[in-house]
């Protein structure tokens, strides 16, 4: 596919570096050479990175030979089949652009704009044929984030949109369909409340290094006023003036960004912002506690619910845009649900009321107590719940599977519906074997620590969660098999220990990584692995985080057998399922987990009670008669 994008700045050259790795053929477009230049050297530069990293599915060279450049416009689009737009963000410029791309290009061509923040359709209406222009925002650094806010105009046509979708997916980005045409779209819209919250905060005389070591204490690459410098206080101060015009008048209550920007201070780009960049990246120094981080997913959970409210893009889609576009581990939806609509309501008309903005006041559905409605897709366009646990019986076995690949990371969602599985067969006579495994090539890499937790006492909740979840699998009348594949760790160790049987494949990677990210493991690990191999053994292996392989494990005696795939070990499930009697194998296990819990004795006299209930059961005689006629037995679990 022939592609051209229109402009060789910042964004500009970064997009067309993506097009070319992914093997189209890209002509660059600006209006001097010598912009033209800088950007091919940053793109050799960039792909030089990448290829020292092995990054590159071929040679830098290659790659460089599909991008030719050009300063004739007309001449470079007319034969395109994809165009996008990357010049600065001006909406008479870029109206400007498109009038000209219209003229020359063939019909068919799609013409898609880069833009951050302006309307589709504002810039759409300079051409004849609105409906093929349509919204692609890319993320700076183009080649490394994820993310593609697909915006839809209000004449854009479907076909235009399923086929920038298809072209996103194909270039190796991440696709969030934004459906409604308004002013910054997910990201950028969430942003712009944000910047204005930090800009009034300055204003009102809080010290910007307290700011920034607060945020920076809480796990931030950067803090926001060091993040403004870093993107350009130019862009803050564009986006907000362009929001007082197309959202709300008091987007333009931030009078420092203009005051900054009019005078010479452009952050970064022009060494001296809210720092001083002259001589790299600044130290920030400051005291912890200068505002308070659920303020600001308060802010965060309050946009997200206005765009859900208006149609813009479903829950996941805002969730999926703010933890790519911002990389960041967790988004607002999944923050929402530590809170109540009341307690983000209250946070909200405090900070309105403190900033004087009713840019901060709470949404309708949060005012009247539905944000978890709102959030969880329920008012705005009922969801089928996501199966991250699948269930699937065969035969005598019933086969367990986290659903998340590719790591198939546990959080909340994953425990509430393994439980929900384990009471489901418990009584299940028809099963009498459950195998346990993760989706795909790893059987789980652990907890999902992105997850947000408000406080450490919703933490500790969330660790005493999981411990009753798998203590009940331990548990269950039915035996136990893990199948312990790729990634085991953490989390995943746990829940393969609390399984009577650990059947594992030679190069799986076992281990507890825990104490490494400052944890320790929280579901059972540390109990159960030093009652399978002792203090030591155990000890060694949590304190220096260190993984061992699946042969490894089998020498240990924490796995007992190995097999070569999933086939295996539901053959090994398959025939265990018919020679075990159920109720024996289910007294069995019982007996053996409370072997180190009990004193010795009575560990005995309960032996002797099961010995007395099985005397009675159906199974014990048909396992004599099986045995004396030199066949298989037909248990019936009764």
């Amino acid at each position: 596919m022939k592609v051209v994008v229109v402009g060789a700045g910042e964004m500009g050259h970064g997009i067309a570096e993506v097009f070319a790795i992914a093997g189209h053929n890209v002509g660059l477009v600006d209006v001097k050479q010598e912009f033209l230049d800088k950007g091919m050297t940053r793109i050799k530069d960039s792909l030089a990175k990448l290829e020292e990293k092995g990054r590159l599915k071929e040679p830098s060279t290659t790659i460089l030979s599909r991008i030719t450049t050009s300063t004739d416009m007309e001449g470079a689009a007319k034969d395109a089949e994809f165009v996008v737009e990357a010049v600065p963000e001006v909406v008479d410029l870029k109206r400007e652009v498109f009038r000209r791309l219209d003229a020359v290009t063939k019909p068919q061509t799609i013409l898609a704009t880069n833009t951050s923040n302006i309307r589709i359709t504002t810039i759409a209406e300079a051409t004849s044929h609105p409906e093929r222009v349509v919204g692609m925002h890319f993320f700076n650094p183009a080649v490394v984030m994820q993310l593609v806010e697909v915006i839809r105009g209000e004449r854009t046509s479907e076909e235009v949109i399923q086929r920038t979708v298809e072209v996103t997916k194909a270039i190796g980005k991440v696709p969030v369909l934004v459906r409604k045409d308004v002013p910054g779209f997910i990201v950028n819209r969430i942003n712009a409340a944000e910047t204005l919250f930090f800009c009034l905060l300055a204003q009102r005389g809080v010290r910007i290094e307290d700011v920034d070591a607060t945020a920076k204490a809480q796990g931030l690459p950067m803090g926001p006023y060091e993040l403004m410098d870093f993107v350009g206080l130019d862009v803050a101060y564009h986006s907000l003036e362009y929001f007082s015009k197309e959202v709300s008048v008091e987007y333009g209550q931030c009078t420092l960004l203009r005051d900054m920007v009019n005078s010479g201070k452009l952050g970064k780009k022009s060494g001296r912002g809210f720092y001083d960049w002259s001589k790299g990246r600044p130290e920030v120094r400051g005291n912890q506690g200068a505002f308070d981080l659920t303020d600001v997913l308060a802010l965060e959970i309050n946009e997200a619910v206005k765009l859900i409210e208006m149609g813009v893009a479903s829950p996941q889609d805002v969730e999926t845009a703010v933890k790519l576009g911002m990389n960041r581990p967790f988004g607002p939806i999944s923050a929402a649900k530590a809170f109540k609509s009341s307690e983000i309501a209250e946070k909200l008309s405090r900070i309105s009321q403190q900033l004087n903005s009713s840019v901060f006041q709470p949404a309708a559905s949060i005012r009247e107590g539905r944000m978890r409605e709102v959030l969880e897709g329920r008012e705005v366009r009922p969801q089928q719940a996501s199966n991250v646990v699948t269930l699937e019986r065969r035969g005598k076995v019933a086969l367990v599977k986290i659903n998340r690949p590719k790591l198939n990371l546990i959080n909340g969602e994953v425990m509430e519906q393994l439980d929900k599985v384990i009471d489901e067969l418990w009584n299940d006579q028809s099963v009498n074997v459950v195998v346990v495994t993760g989706q795909g090539d790893n059987t789980s890499a652990g907890a999902e620590l992105g997850t947000f937790f408000r406080d450490p006492f919703q933490f500790l909740e969330f660790g005493r969660r999981g411990e009753r979840t798998f203590r009940k699998l331990s548990e269950i009348p039915k035996i136990t098999v893990a199948l312990m594949k790729g990634y085991v760790l953490g989390g995943g160790f746990e829940l393969s220990l609390a399984c009577d049987i650990r059947l594992a494949t030679e190069n799986s990677q076992i281990g507890f990584p825990e104490v490494g990210l400052g944890l320790v493991p929280g579901w059972g690990g540390t109990q159960r692995l030093t009652k399978l191999v002792g203090a030591s053994r155990a000890l060694y292996h949590i304190l220096t985080t260190e993984r061992m392989s699946g042969k490894q494990a089998l020498e240990y005696g924490i796995v007992n057998r190995l097999v070569k795939d999933e086939d295996e070990a539901l053959n090994f499930a398959s025939d265990l399922a018919e020679k075990a009697a159920p109720v024996a194998a289910a007294l069995a296990k019982r007996l053996v987990n409370k072997a180190g819990e009990v004193p010795s004795d009575v560990g005995l006299e309960m032996e002797s009670f099961a010995s007395g209930v099985l005397f009675s059961t159906e199974d014990l005689k048909e396992g004599i008669s099986a045995f004396v006629q030199k066949r298989k037995p037909q248990f019936k679990g009764r």
